[in-house]
């Protein structure tokens, strides 16, 4: 909530959950992706889910990306010069960029 009121995004991004093999983080991951997802609903900001695969499509134009693949485009992107880490990081970042690409081609279609 506090970062939420510092930084006065007008969305939040998030990816939906997908576990394939790692299960026992289900749950962690689960009670963090609540609690963001219920500070983005007190302060009444928009929320916009993505898939692994949509945010791979967004960031890298392959929705089958590998995970250096996306790090590499994050970085591009956002002109980072070192590694980024954790890999969760740049999943964020990932998810950010589909958001604001996604928010962008929504408000061209709609004339705004």
């Amino acid at each position: 909530s506090d970062i939420i009121e510092h930084f006065k995004p007008d969305l939040l991004s998030i990816e939906k959950l997908f576990f394939n093999r790692n299960v026992t983080t289900a749950i962690p991951v689960g009670q963090a992706r609540g609690v963001v997802l219920l500070a983005a609903a007190n302060k009444g900001l928009p929320v916009m889910e993505f898939t692994p695969m949509q945010i791979k499509l967004s960031v890298v134009g392959t929705g089958s990306a590998t995970k250096e693949q996306v790090i590499y485009m994050v970085m591009h992107l956002l002109n980072i010069r070192e590694k980024i880490k954790p890999d969760d990081t740049a999943d964020a970042l990932a998810a950010a960029i589909c958001g604001i690409n996604t928010a962008s081609t929504r408000r061209w279609q709609e004339g705004r």
